[in-house]
C-alpha cells in the first residue's frame, strides 16, 4: 500500500523498511511517524566526518565507528528509528540493521532544527533503550561535548571543552577544537 495511503496510520518496523533508501532527505521514525528533515549544513557534516574518522582510528580491534545509521530503537507498533550521527559498535559480519542493543556510544551534533530533539527526546529514548553512552556535541560558539554515560536509566555527564578523554566504549580522546 502507498505511503500516501497510510497517512493516518503509525508505521511498523517493516513498512518503514519497505521505504527503501533516500538519500536526499534525513528520515526518522518517531514511535510510527515519518519524520523528514533536510540534510544537515556543510558545518554539521565536516564535524561528523572528522569526528567518525576520529572515533575509528582509536578504536582497537573489533570495534569500529558508522556515521548515520538506522538504529531500531523500538520495534514494537509504532516504532521508533533513530539515524544518529556517528555510532560505535563491536564489528561483526552481520549486516542487519543496528538496534540500540548493537550500539555503546551514540553521538549527536546539534543543529538549528534538531537541537530540542538531540537535547532532550533523543537523551530519553536513547536512556530508555539502554545506549550506554550518548555524546551531544554542539559547534554554535566554542565547540563543546556533553559527554552522557548511563546510570541507573538516566544519563548523567558534564560538557566540556578543549580536549575530552573518555575510557568508554574504549580509551580515547577527542580534541573538540581540531573538529571546528
Amino acid at each position: 500500500m502507498p505511503l500516501a495511503s497510510r497517512q493516518n496510520e503509525l508505521m511498523s518496523l517493516e513498512q518503514w523498511c519497505a521505504l527503501g533508501e533516500d538519500t536526499s532527505t534525513r528520515s526518522e521514525l518517531q514511535e510510527g511517524v515519518l519524520i523528514v528533515s533536510p540534510r544537515p549544513r556543510l558545518i554539521h557534516q565536516k564535524v561528523l566526518t572528522k569526528l567518525g574518522a576520529g572515533l575509528l582510528v582509536q578504536a582497537p580491534p573489533g570495534f569500529t565507528a558508522v556515521t548515520e545509521p538506522d538504529v531500531v530503537i523500538d520495534s514494537r507498533t509504532p516504532a521508533t528509528v533513530r539515524v544518529p550521527d556517528v555510532v560505535v559498535i563491536r564489528e561483526n559480519d552481520d549486516e542487519s540493521m543496528l538496534t540500540a542493543a548493537d550500539v555503546l556510544l551514540a553521538v549527536e551534533i546539534l543543529s538549528p532544527g534538531t537541537r530540542r530533539v538531540d537535547l532532550v527526546l533523543k537523551r530519553f529514548e536513547y536512556a530508555e533503550a539502554g545506549i550506554a553512552n550518548y555524546w551531544i556535541v554542539d559547534f554554535e560558539g566554542t565547540p563543546r561535548l556533553e559527554a552522557l554515560t548511563l546510570v541507573d536509566g538516566s544519563y548523567v555527564g558534564d560538557w566540556v571543552t578543549g580536549t575530552h578523554t573518555s575510557n568508554a566504549p574504549f580509551p580515547l580522546t577527542i580534541d573538540l577544537d581540531a573538529f571546528a
